[in-house]
């Protein structure tokens, strides 16, 4: 603390020392396990839908994102385990015009399951090959497919008004 300090966590001269030990202390209970960055993004044809239904796009976006790579990585062709996992939304771009993605933070690796994807007994760690997480086409397929599949869901539950199906359909097929 300083003289007439302000006392406030955020400023660097008061803060700066609290957030060094916290720093330190949070470091310390991380997992030694390297992690991969994801991103998954909407296309721009979504746009108008996440304006007028964010809570429907955004809880599918998430879904979709999550269920994707629990999916992928626990398949034995690709990885055979069960990752850790964060995502978190962000909405606008650094240009703050509308760009719904979700950020993925995931483990290199997981607990090695079998091809049902339940956990082997005893556990054991499986890795991912070293700069490489899953295939990103592989990736890019399965969430555009869980994506529209919660879609079409949603719009037979009357969640997406103002279609008619055949329209509604033709807009799908375009993503």
């Amino acid at each position: 603390m300083h003289y007439r300090s302000c006392g406030n966590r955020h400023c660097p001269g008061c803060g700066a020392g609290k957030r060094a030990a916290w720093l330190e202390r949070e470091a310390a209970l991380l997992l030694p396990v390297a992690d991969h960055h994801v991103v998954f993004t909407l296309p721009a044809a979504l746009h108008g839908l996440a304006r007028r239904a964010p809570r429907l796009v955004y809880n599918l976006l998430l879904q979709a994102a999550s269920a994707t790579i629990q999916e992928v990585a626990a398949d034995p062709k690709y990885l055979g385990a069960q990752v850790g996992l964060l995502l978190v939304l962000h909405t606008w771009g650094q240009n703050l015009h509308l760009h719904p993605h979700v950020h993925g933070l995931v483990t290199a690796g997981g607990l090695a399951c079998d091809g049902a994807g339940q956990l082997e007994a005893p556990p054991r760690w499986r890795s991912c090959r070293p700069g490489f997480f899953l295939p990103v086409r592989v990736l890019s397929r399965v969430f555009r497919g869980k994506f529209v599949a919660g879609l079409r869901a949603a719009y037979g539950r009357g969640d997406v008004p103002g279609w008619t199906p055949t329209a509604f359909e033709a807009w799908l097929g375009g993503l």
